[in-house]
């Protein structure tokens, strides 16, 4: 499914995304842009403080700021995105899911839930020819046609980058450069994101 084929699903405005850190913060915005036409609208990136982990904890802090933080700001939906690493990817939404259904009772808002596999950066390896001419080197032994099987592809990305380093700018750089539409044909990690985020059944809580 690229973008187009969101375009039937009912949007909601208001959505905040909760993430696990910088470079998500600095990416997500550019990566839902296309979509803002849609209907859908971010309010805003929600990141743990730095070294801080996307625990249940956490989960419950950033949702719970977002909505105390005034009525005329409450948002409409929470998309949580968790970088899955090696893990399970069912398992480990089940995890924060069972973690927050306590504690969000006060809070109407639904909460839906993401996930990248293994780690946002796989979803850049889906657009290999964009991201190809950012790095102006070849991606070396990935398959860009299935991105959520590249084996750490934070790691991979920072080895390609050579002497520069890894920062949320440069992630945003990368986002930026991007044909998201190429991203979510081959990423099936992207497409459950964008599902999410325009109200689509990915997890939804």
């Amino acid at each position: 499914m690229s973008l187009r084929g969101l375009e039937s699903i009912d949007a909601v405005k208001g959505v905040v995304v909760v993430a696990s850190g910088q470079t998500e913060r600095r990416a997500i915005p550019i990566l839902v842009a296309h979509l803002e036409g849609s209907g859908a609208s971010l309010s805003g990136v929600r990141t743990p403080p730095r070294n801080g982990a996307l625990n249940v904890d956490m989960a419950e802090s950033l949702i719970k700021a977002a909505w105390y933080g005034g009525p005329s700001t409450r948002p409409e939906k929470f998309v949580i995105v968790l970088d899955v690493d090696r893990g399970n990817p069912e398992k480990l939404i089940a995890s924060i899911k069972n973690g927050l259904s306590s504690r969000l009772g006060a809070i109407s808002a639904d909460v839906l839930y993401a996930y990248a596999q293994q780690h946002l950066e796989a979803w850049y390896f889906a657009d290999g020819k964009n991201l190809r001419s950012y790095l102006g080197r070849s991606l070396g032994s990935v398959d860009a046609s299935k991105p959520d099987e590249i084996d750490n592809p934070k790691r991979h990305l920072t080895h390609l980058l050579g002497s520069r380093v890894y920062t949320a700018r440069v992630s945003e750089e990368i986002a930026g450069r991007l044909d998201t539409n190429v991203v979510a044909e081959r990423s099936p990690s992207f497409r459950g994101f964008l599902q999410a985020f325009m109200n689509g059944s990915a997890g939804s809580g």
